[in-house]
């Protein structure tokens, strides 16, 4: 009977120590035990196996579902061990392990289950609003699908993610961003079609103050906008700092702690330089340091012009005391150099040039640094008048004429110059052009080759030193020589005869009256 009632207590104790979710179930009441701390958490999880009343000195072997995990370790000299691992990506439920150790009598095998929960990671874990995150699903049920994400605000929550479905291990990943959110710890959760959200692990975001900036790189002069978040609330005092130095001051944070200000980027030689914020409540440290990058910068004044306009090149963020050379359209024009800032100012005069936009670049040596454009006028110049010869002029007696055309003068910003065209016709057609002379800086020519006798039309025009072509003037009409060569040789020859005929005349009287 007393036998009996010990075999009973026993037996209660063994199943009360199953029962303690704290102390999982050992393989056994007497000899060789493990037991597992924790006994169940989330992938990831750091989980030790503790041994007791193994034989000392013997190996032991860890296997997680069949997968070795720890491998060689020595059994103390009272037979324990305490080994730890981290449990892999798997499905929720209970997962076997099982410890096989050495003995005196052969090898001696345990096994128990951990119970694998659901539960999420994020990184990174803090920021400001609209960081992007990645999310991590961990041990929920195999393949699980219609997985929503929560991101918790004040007493509600945002749905940042759905219909995510997990892999054979329970494994998935996704990403949002940030939404608007007040400063401090946000809860992230999730659940699915087998996962409740209250067996899930929970993530946090720690919602920080923070800066951003709308480019990550820029020339001197060129303006940029720093936007603040979740500062304090109404926080004065907030300043920019660019390379340690206040650009802007005073700013003001809103009820939210969020403001907008946009700088100038100071006169800094070119490279990587830090922008920062403080305030009366958040110091630089809480805000951290973006990296800005100052490339080298031109400012053309003007922008744009005519031919021989001065234009002015003032150029920012270059290397310190180094000489650099200007070209226009890749023709050099002038050189300058830095100063200890990396700054410069020449001047040159546009050249001639196509109408259009022209690239003013700088460089060094090894080659061209920056470039800016500058726009040359397409204005065309007025058509001139013509003068001389008249309209419906008649030049010589007979043809063989080297006449001389004249018109008025036009002007320009850019310069100009005059094409002429003389032809036999008055549509100028190529059979009928007899001359067309370019290039012209007076305002009259002399043809180079004589006129026959005939009827000619010309026609003037003006072109810029930006090769605007102005319009072609009306065209003028002249002839050249009285009658034609045949003309006046068979009038010579009548005048001879009839000069003839008469003396014969008069011979013939004379010898009459004798």
């Amino acid at each position: 009977m007393r036998l009996l009632s010990r075999l009973v207590i026993a037996l209660a104790v063994c199943l009360i120590v199953i029962a303690l979710p704290s102390a999982p179930a050992q393989a056994q009441c007497d000899g060789p035990m493990i037991q597992l701390l924790p006994g169940s958490g989330v992938p990831g999880t750091q989980l030790i196996v503790e041994g007791k009343q193994f034989d000392a000195g013997k190996y032991v072997d860890i296997y997680y579902d069949g997968i070795l995990m720890s491998e060689g370790t020595e059994t103390s000299t009272t037979g324990g061990f305490s080994i730890p691992f981290t449990i892999p990506e798997s499905c929720q439920g209970d997962h076997q392990v099982v410890v096989e150790a050495g003995s005196n009598i052969g090898n001696v095998r345990r096994e128990t289950a951990f119970y694998v929960t659901p539960g999420l990671t994020v990184s990174p874990e803090e920021g400001h609003v609209g960081t992007n995150v990645t999310v991590t699903g961990h041990g929920f049920a195999e393949n699980e699908n219609g997985i929503e994400l929560m991101y918790y605000i004040d007493d509600g929550y945002a749905t940042v993610g759905r219909r995510i479905s997990a892999d054979a291990s329970g494994h998935w990943e996704t990403t949002f961003e940030i939404p608007t959110s007040g400063k401090g710890e946000h809860k992230i959760d999730a659940q699915g079609t087998l996962s409740q959200h209250y067996n899930v692990k929970d993530a946090t975001f720690q919602i920080t103050a923070g800066i951003t900036v709308d480019k990550p790189s820029g020339g001197v002069g060129e303006s940029i906008t720093v936007t603040g978040a979740r500062f304090g609330a109404y926080e004065k005092g907030i300043q920019i700092l660019f390379d340690g130095q206040p650009v802007v001051t005073g700013i003001k944070a809103d009820s939210q702690g969020d403001w907008e200000e946009t700088f100038d980027v100071p006169g800094m030689p070119t490279g990587n330089h830090t922008i920062t914020a403080e305030g009366g409540e958040t110091s630089q440290q809480d805000i951290g340091f973006l990296s800005f990058e100052i490339k080298p910068a031109l400012v053309l004044s003007p922008t744009a012009g005519h031919v021989g306009t001065n234009v002015t090149i003032t150029g920012y963020g270059f290397v310190g005391d180094k000489d650099v050379s200007i070209m226009y359209d890749g023709g050099q024009e002038t050189t300058a150099t830095t100063n200890e800032e990396g700054n410069f100012e020449a001047t040159f005069p546009v050249p001639p040039s196509q109408h259009g936009e022209h690239q003013i670049t700088i460089g060094y040596s090894a080659g061209n640094i920056a470039s800016a454009t500058f726009t040359l006028e397409s204005v065309p110049p007025d058509a001139p008048q013509l003068i001389s010869p008249a309209d419906g002029r008649r030049l010589g007696l007979r043809g063989d004429v080297m006449p001389t055309f004249e018109w008025s003068a036009v002007s320009d910003d850019s310069g100009v110059h005059y094409s002429l065209k003389i032809a036999t016709s008055d549509d100028f057609a190529g059979s009928s052009l007899i001359a067309l002379v370019t290039g012209l800086t007076e305002t009259s020519y002399t043809l180079d080759k004589a006129l026959p006798y005939g009827a000619y039309y010309w026609s003037v025009q003006a072109v810029d030193g930006a090769q605007n072509e102005g319009g072609w003037t009306a065209t003028g009409f002249f002839r050249v020589g009285l009658l034609p060569l045949w003309a006046f040789i068979v009038i010579i020859i009548a005048i001879v005869v009839m000069v003839i005929a008469l003396i014969r005349a008069l011979l013939r009287r004379r010898r009459y009256y004798w």
